[in-house]
């Protein structure tokens, strides 16, 4: 029975002294855990953050590009049919957008919601100032007729671009 109870001695003061080295174990690897994961993480931004700003970059570029301002007078190759000069518009702005498209991985969601929102409503006056061209009707007058129509609604390109920057203000 000593030899149970010395052994009990011996024991418990070992387990304690165990359990004890375990728990710090347990906290150093946590902490070096951490460490290793704000490492990793600061890494990881030094390789993003270029790439989000030049993501926001590009789609400033894209909504001005397809601004109606600055659409119609690039692409105006002079007196040609309106409905002609309205497939090179449709083109245009599914080309930019396409090649573009890829950046919304490093927006917001809301971002290029506004983004998408903005190149759809685009889309629609374009083609609505289109079904409203007779056939004899040129590139101009089509241009004219958007402008127009444009005039009547907010400007979701204008909108788009502040809250882009705004974004971009608050994030970096």
């Amino acid at each position: 029975m000593n030899a149970l109870i010395d052994f009990g001695k011996i024991l418990i003061p070992a387990s304690l002294i165990l359990y004890a080295a375990y728990l710090l174990v347990r906290s150093f690897l946590a902490k070096e855990i951490e460490l290793k994961k704000l490492e990793i993480r600061g890494r990881s931004i030094e390789t993003v953050l270029p790439l989000r700003l030049q993501a926001y970059e590009r789609m400033c570029l894209f909504l001005e590009r397809i601004s109606p301002q600055n659409l119609l007078v690039r692409l105006n190759p002079g007196p040609v049919p309106a409905r002609d000069f309205h497939q090179v518009l449709l083109s245009e702005i599914r080309s930019e957008y396409n090649h573009n498209v890829s950046q919304q991985i490093f927006m917001s969601e809301n971002s290029w919601e506004l983004v998408r929102n903005a190149k759809e409503d685009l889309v629609v006056t374009i083609n609505e100032a289109a079904e409203e061209m007779g056939q004899e009707m040129t590139s101009l007058d089509l241009s004219k007729k958007i402008f127009e129509k444009m005039i009547n609604k907010p400007d979701s390109i204008a909108h788009a671009l502040t809250e882009i920057k705004r974004e971009i203000q608050q994030t970096f």
